[in-house]
């Protein structure tokens, strides 16, 4: 009886195989674990606005069917023309972007400004005055929400979109942080070069940190646009007249004493809706970028 022994580099090469086989197994598993961990939290996150789009396109009687229909029969498009009609939709769309678009631009501009004080110039007090500005940020809005209410009434701003729109030109404590962090990226050799052709801090900001700083720019006015075009409480606290109330307010005249038209209703909101999905879909990219390059990165 022979015995066939093989050598020793053939065993090396197949145990060396079986582990190369077993790390991928490792490794695919665990992206499929990954990705459906991602598609189930897609999908929990994604629930709500499917029930939305579906109630938005049903018949009154299909409403509150047990069990609920997922997909109407038939399909209703009318109740988006009737939700634009039953509301002055044109009149809240002009308020809406009165009190988002003008505060965004401020904003941004504002908190550059103080960001570019913090991060790029050299003063007394400098990181004790941005450790007083953080902690405004701990403050929840309910605390100043009555205290601004009074100042504001005192300065008679009450029913218009003033206090809306003021408080933006002398910028944001997030967004100041965001930006500076940005700022502090930059290498100071550009401020260095330009101070030496004879740039003013001014014209270092505006010529070599705005251009540069874009990525983060953008994901100030993307977080100022939607979290302006979704306002609620705000408008509902100053705004006292239905015609200058924002798109979001406008969800309360399908509300009746005894009875919601929850259709109109989900088909309003699908419109209120749909500019910050756009919004957010074609400045996705230098939003994500702004934020990883912020010190935000999870």
């Amino acid at each position: 009886m022979t015995v066939e022994i093989q050598p020793v580099h053939v065993q090396s090469s197949t145990v060396w195989r079986r582990r190369v086989v077993i790390r991928r197994t490792l490794v695919v598993g665990r992206a499929l674990i990954l990705y459906a961990l991602m598609v189930a939290v897609g999908v929990t996150f994604l629930f709500p606005f499917l029930w939305m789009l579906s109630t938005s396109l049903k018949t009154d009687a299909q409403v509150f069917t047990n069990p609920p229909i997922w997909i109407p029969n038939p399909v209703e498009f009318g109740n988006y023309v009737d939700a634009l009609v039953m509301v002055p939709t044109a009149r809240y769309f002009v308020n809406t972007l009165i009190i988002t678009v003008v505060p965004m631009c401020a904003v941004v501009i504002s908190s550059a400004i103080v960001a570019f004080a913090f991060a790029r110039l050299e003063w007394p007090g400098r990181n004790v005055l941005f450790a007083v500005l953080l902690s405004t940020m701990m403050l929840p809005g309910q605390v100043t929400m009555i205290p601004l209410f009074v100042l504001f009434h005192r300065m008679g701003w009450t029913n218009t979109f003033k206090p809306l729109v003021v408080p933006s030109f002398f910028a944001s404590a997030f967004y100041v942080f965001l930006l500076r962090q940005f700022f502090m990226g930059i290498p100071k050799e550009f401020d260095e070069a330009a101070t030496m052709d004879g740039a003013t801090p001014p014209l270092i900001w505006w010529r070599i940190i705005m251009p540069l700083a874009g990525p983060a720019l953008a994901a100030v006015a993307v977080f100022s646009f939607v979290g302006n075009w979704n306002s609620f409480m705000e408008p509902l606290i100053y705004l006292r007249t239905a015609k200058k109330w924002p798109l979001a307010l406008g969800l309360v005249a399908f509300r009746d004493e005894y009875y919601t038209q929850w259709q109109h209703l989900m088909a309003y909101s699908v419109i209120v809706m749909l500019p910050c999905l756009i919004v957010f879909f074609f400045s996705q990219r230098y939003f994500i970028q702004g934020i990883t390059l912020s010190g935000l990165k999870g």
